[in-house]
């Protein structure tokens, strides 16, 4: 049984995650992986509101530094899997029928979890062919749409008070895979937040939830509960509501990966920004995340007063374990 591949294509936090298509879907000839591309700042400096702020750009470069080569990374990993010949003169991919010789891009979503540009870097992202639907968050739909290249640009639903992933399944993806987003209520500018993918590609297919008028009917019996990768560039508080709805899902959610950074960051003395390898363990005791993995840790180098700031705790899982050890040994 084929598992999905994460690829990360920049030592900061730009991904790329390749969820194995259904059986049924693949046999009718049709490509191996559905192909979500999260937060891709490939290549370029990145500026929040002026430079004299804030400008950043990469310390390592990126191992797969365009889009281009992301495309061809797929292509390769497809041509691996399918053991069909990979071709060029590609059209947009729309059915999951195609031939891999005809397809023009093999991205099939972007995912964005913030507006700010090194998540939402509009260089990298105009080199995405325009037919590729975007799933962002609400601040950072009026940003993509003003560059007025993307076709389909859809906001990312939250993970709410009716926790079933199925709801999250929205046009142009595939009811077997959701995206949503876990949010902490008292954190007003959503900054410690997640995403969360959420697919079942095990189903038999032959039952539809989506109805004519987009509302959900009741699967036949048969096992609904989803995988899902939790990707939280920032953190996201251990005690966040949001990973309690997903705890408690119905239909159940097992956690596969989550992305959580380890280097603990703040702005100046008070400001927090990412919430390093203390919360990341509490966070994955709590989802009982099959892989935790490490993101938004590079340092980048920079210019700008938000540079001068920044002050960084390097923290290693192993620091975290311990000081975990200690707690319980004082408590």
């Amino acid at each position: 049984m084929r598992r999905p591949v994460l690829h990360h294509l920049s030592a900061d936090t730009a991904w790329l995650l390749m969820i194995p298509r259904p059986l049924a879907a693949t046999r009718r000839g049709g490509r191996v992986y559905f192909n979500i591309l999260i937060d891709p700042w490939l290549s370029g400096t990145q500026t929040d509101y002026t430079s004299w702020l804030s400008k950043q750009w990469h310390a390592d470069e990126p191992r797969v530094p365009s889009i281009a080569a992301v495309e061809d990374l797929i292509r390769e990993t497809e041509s691996l899997a399918s053991g069909l010949r990979s071709g060029k003169g590609r059209k947009s991919n729309v059915e999951d029928n195609e031939d891999l010789s005809e397809v023009e891009t093999f991205i099939d979503a972007v995912a964005i979890s913030h507006q700010f540009t090194d998540h939402c870097h509009e260089e990298t992202m105009r080199n995405v062919h325009p037919d590729v639907p975007v799933f962002a968050t609400e601040k950072a739909i009026p940003l993509i749409e003003s560059w007025k290249h993307f076709r389909v640009v859809q906001t990312i639903p939250y993970f709410s008070q009716d926790p079933d992933w199925h709801a999250t399944s929205v046009p142009p993806l595939p009811e077997w895979l959701g995206i949503s987003r876990l949010v902490t209520g008292n954190d007003m500018l959503y900054f410690h937040s997640a995403l969360m993918i959420t697919f079942n590609n095990q189903q038999s297919g032959q039952t539809s939830r989506r109805s004519s008028s987009r509302q959900y009917v009741e699967p036949e019996e048969e096992d609904e509960g989803a995988e899902a990768i939790i990707y939280a560039p920032h953190g996201i508080h251990s005690d966040s509501e949001g990973l309690d709805l997903v705890t408690k899902a119905n239909p159940r959610i097992k956690t596969l990966a989550f992305l959580h950074g380890l280097e603990d960051i703040t702005l100046g003395a008070a400001q927090q920004l990412n919430l390093g390898a203390h919360n990341g363990l509490k966070a994955q005791r709590k989802l009982k995340a099959s892989y935790w993995i490490a993101t938004h840790d590079e340092d980048k180098k920079g210019t700008g007063i938000v540079g001068w700031l920044l002050r960084r705790r390097k923290i290693s899982v192993k620091d975290a374990v311990e000081a975990e050890r200690k707690r319980r040994r004082d408590s």
